[in-house]
């Protein structure tokens, strides 16, 4: 785990002692060492358990390949933002790639955690840099509101977590993830331990986001920079769903009655948030829209606590990370192009660009779950165990299934297809960064399709 930690501080002195001519290719080639480095990581060699540096940090299967993502996204994340931070002072140039860092730094020390105390300080400390890098680089005046949304929805969520978690403590004598799966917890029907078990979820139910307690979301990322959306999408909201699958485990056997409406809120918000992807207008809005939807039946996978589920959500949560954070560095290409996010205002790009066609229609493919990606195994597997958990629930997956190729195909239609606009004739071309950011992203996703073990997370 140092080998990771060490390296990532030491990206703070390189960003701010190197020269300006330097600055973007030190920092961007720093962090794809680190990230290429992280790759070691997935060379599992137990069975199950942990592989451990010390007493606070280790890795297991399920936190590797949210780790590995983490350290992946970091050049990506700096290689998108290039274009529209270059023009700033030299010191707020520094500054954005700082906070980049420290976010990748509290993630890693997110995931690896192994007290639960550790993980809710570093689950919490995300928020600062994200918050920072919204407000102060976002692109509209409602950078604020949507900072503010932010802030209030997660804090509003985890201070109710960190109430409970004082609980378990106080009853177990420990908050360490080695024990607490081992411990006999004696929870009885009664409605102080009904709270409790909803102030364990509560927090990472908003992150996630689940459906109804969503609104942060769009407004955030439609607010925020590439990099605030690539993070946003690809690592923050996996952050719920690993605290879920961590704390689930010791939740029984509360869980099985107390499920059923954050079950129906996840499994109506996957057909809800579609179909508010097919009426919306705005590019980042419709791929923000579509990853709460995905999110909610991650959500759904692992409240029913079976293997598949779990498994399913593991992969669908890497698969998603990637496939979203594409759609996310295309539409700002788009956006720098056109100064636009109106869909029907960037009409007919196939015919001007049309590689960057073939990368829209991958990650398209990718975010509707065509096989053989990764995506569509962590969806089946999550409706599989769905199925066998309650046949009713088919009818609201296969719905969101096919409402998910709709939105799909619209976007891809609306903004490649159709008659070019007089006013987007006299184009930039793409750059060759651009090409490579998302070459960098379809890669992993390809590479996993030959290898789907390294995210099936504890199912091995």
């Amino acid at each position: 785990m140092l080998k990771m930690l060490v390296p990532t501080m030491m990206l703070f002195p390189t960003i701010w002692m190197s020269s300006p001519k330097w600055l973007w290719t030190v920092s961007t080639v720093q962090s794809l060492l680190i990230a290429m480095v992280s790759l070691s990581w997935l060379n599992w060699t137990l069975d199950t358990g942990w592989t451990t540096s010390n007493t606070y940090l280790a890795a297991d299967p399920l936190s590797t390949p949210l780790l590995v993502l983490t350290c992946w996204l970091l050049p990506l994340t700096i290689l998108a933002s290039q274009n529209h931070i270059k023009p700033e002072p030299i010191n707020r140039q520094r500054l954005y790639i700082t906070l980049l860092a420290s976010l990748q730094a509290f993630l890693i020390m997110a995931f690896g955690a192994t007290e639960i105390i550790m993980f809710y300080i570093m689950f919490e400390a995300t928020l600062i840099p994200t918050l920072i890098i919204i407000t102060r680089w976002g692109n509209q005046n409602e950078r604020l509101n949507a900072g503010t949304y932010f802030l209030f929805y997660t804090l509003a969520g985890s201070l109710p977590l960190l109430v409970a978690l004082l609980l378990l403590q106080q009853s177990t004598g420990t908050l360490s993830m080695f024990m607490l799966p081992n411990t006999e917890m004696v929870l009885v029907n009664s409605w102080g331990h009904k709270i409790w078990w909803a102030g364990c979820l509560i927090a990472f139910l908003v992150k996630m986001p689940l459906y109804g307690i969503h609104l942060w979301l769009p407004k955030a990322h439609v607010e925020a920079p590439v990099a605030g959306s690539m993070v946003l999408a690809a690592v923050l909201l996996k952050l719920g769903g690993y605290g879920m699958m961590r704390i689930m485990v010791i939740l029984n056997p509360l869980s099985q009655q107390l499920i059923y409406p954050f079950m129906i809120m996840a499994l109506w918000g996957i057909i809800m948030t579609g179909l508010m992807c097919l009426r919306q207008t705005d590019l980042k809005s419709l791929i923000a829209y579509s990853s709460v939807g995905h999110m909610g039946l991650v959500v759904g996978g692992i409240l029913i606590q079976t293997p598949w589920g779990f498994s399913g959500a593991t992969i669908l949560m890497i698969a998603h990370g990637l496939a979203s954070s594409a759609l996310f560095c295309l539409a700002n290409s788009s956006y720098e192009r056109t100064h636009s996010r109106t869909m029907i205002l960037a009409r007919g790009m196939q015919m001007i660009f049309p590689l960057t066609a073939v990368w829209w229609f991958m990650a398209n493919l990718a975010n509707l779950a065509m096989p053989p990606l990764p995506n569509l195994m962590g969806e089946l597997m999550i409706i599989t165990a769905l199925f066998s958990w309650s046949p009713w629930t088919v009818l609201l997956t296969g719905m969101g299934t096919l409402i998910t190729a709709t939105y799909s195909l619209y976007m891809f239609m609306m903004s490649q297809r159709g008659q070019i606009p007089g006013h987007t004739i006299s184009l930039l071309p793409f750059h060759t960064r651009e090409h490579l950011l998302i070459t960098l992203h379809l890669i992993p996703m390809m590479l996993l399709i030959a290898k789907p073990e390294l995210i099936w997370g504890w199912c091995y």
